[in-house]
């Protein structure tokens, strides 16, 4: 009887090298943005700012998309957001959400963070 490493089984299925015993795992970042960095990832993809009505009960909400960052970055930037602003909010699926309608205030602290294509929709 062979055993079988699951970790050689793993390799050739997805067609990866399989690190020896004891080697440190490579990190997904491939070293072009530090992780927890939402500036450096983003590169030149546009933010969107929206207001949302649907299914909060009449309460409004402002939504910003098209993050390409990390949760982690995500949620930093979600965190001076919300308080800068002085309100609650959320960050999770490349999404941030702030209770209420700030879209102009959104727009004006994103861009003093760096962010430079942002856009209110």
């Amino acid at each position: 009887m062979n055993p079988i490493d699951w970790k050689d089984a793993l390799g050739k299925a997805f067609n990866v090298p399989v690190p020896e015993n004891n080697d440190e795992l490579t990190d997904v970042n491939d070293g072009s943005a530090p992780a927890g960095d939402a500036m450096q990832q983003q590169g030149g993809a546009q933010l969107d700012i929206l207001l949302e009505r649907k299914g909060r009960a009449g309460k409004q909400a402002t939504i910003v998309t098209g993050f390409n960052c990390d949760e982690t970055a995500l949620k930093q930037v979600a965190s001076q957001l919300k308080r800068a602003l002085g309100v609650g909010g959320s960050a999770r699926g490349g999404e941030i959400l702030i209770q209420g309608d700030f879209r102009q205030r959104v727009l004006d602290e994103l861009k003093n963070m760096g962010f430079k294509k942002v856009r209110i929709i």
